[in-house]
């Protein structure tokens, strides 16, 4: 694992071939019941409500850097490990984990394509309990380019160099379901539902980059752009985040908070319909 060469988006047959490899952390952020009954083996589980901070009414916003550094020590993420994260939804606890990574200057991961559905339903090993993790010492180099907030947004709002993108569904984009005090969308976000990135034929792996490619080209976004992408907490949209990483998308960025900041707030525009 000494040279990190691993893709971003891991296939399970690669991944079974390395299970056990020195330097390789498998992260599953499944249901905690889900993965007491079957995960892949070796895997260490991570509550995804460890890895986020609430400050009513907005959710889904980082942990004070050190929380995140005693938590990813206590998994055992050293600075050389390669994190494999998965979930048992289509990727999006898993993506936030990654995301949460590289905000903290790690780099040495990938996102298990299909997660445990693709994992289960394809026969691959499966064992239950728990598993107890080696701690390690997480060496923090903090890169706030992921992170875009509110005021980021604000400042860059109408800029054609800024593309947004909404991975909500449709009734909550337009205003007809609402989560927050105002409902609708970021002037200019288009909108892209997060399981549009997902093949419901495949287990939930990710649909061919180039299907993915064309639909976002379609829609305006362009891989030259700041690129941010938002849901209601910044879950939803954790794996749109990964999904853009791939498709080679170098300005990626996402909003920890998501609507339930942008909507709760009193200074930010909204759009509906």
């Amino acid at each position: 694992m000494g040279d990190h060469k691993l893709p971003l988006i891991l296939e399970p047959q690669q991944l079974e071939t390395l299970l056990g490899a020195p330097g390789l952390l498998v992260v599953d952020l499944s249901k905690s019941s889900t993965y007491l009954q079957y995960h892949i083996p070796g895997a260490v589980h991570l509550e995804y409500g460890d890895m986020v901070a609430s400050r009513h009414p907005v959710a889904g916003l980082l942990p004070e850097p050190e929380l995140l550094v005693q938590l990813f020590s206590r998994l055992g993420i050293g600075p050389e490990t390669h994190v494999v994260a998965y979930d048992d939804e289509g990727g999006g606890r898993a993506g936030r984990l990654l995301w949460t990574l590289e905000v903290l200057g790690h780099r040495h991961f990938s996102l298990l394509d299909g997660g445990l559905i693709a994992w289960a339903n394809e026969r691959h090993p499966l064992v239950s309990g728990q598993e107890r993790p080696e701690p390690a010492e997480f060496r923090p180099e903090l890169d706030p380019f992921p992170i875009a907030d509110a005021e980021y947004i604000l400042e860059h709002l109408q800029q054609p160099d800024l593309a947004l993108v909404d991975a909500r569904s449709a009734d909550e984009y337009n205003g007809r379901r609402r989560f927050a005090a105002r409902g609708g969308h970021i002037p200019g976000a288009v909108h892209w539902d997060w399981l549009r990135a997902m093949d419901q034929r495949r287990n939930l792996r990710l649909r061919s980059f180039d299907e993915l490619r064309q639909e976002l080209s379609e829609l305006g976004v362009r891989p030259e752009q700041t690129v941010v992408t938002y849901c209601q907490t910044h879950h939803r949209s954790s794996l749109v985040y990964v999904v853009l990483k791939a498709l080679g998308y170098p300005g990626a960025k996402g909003y920890p908070g998501s609507w339930s900041d942008w909507g709760n707030r009193s200074d930010t525009p909204v759009s509906e319909g």
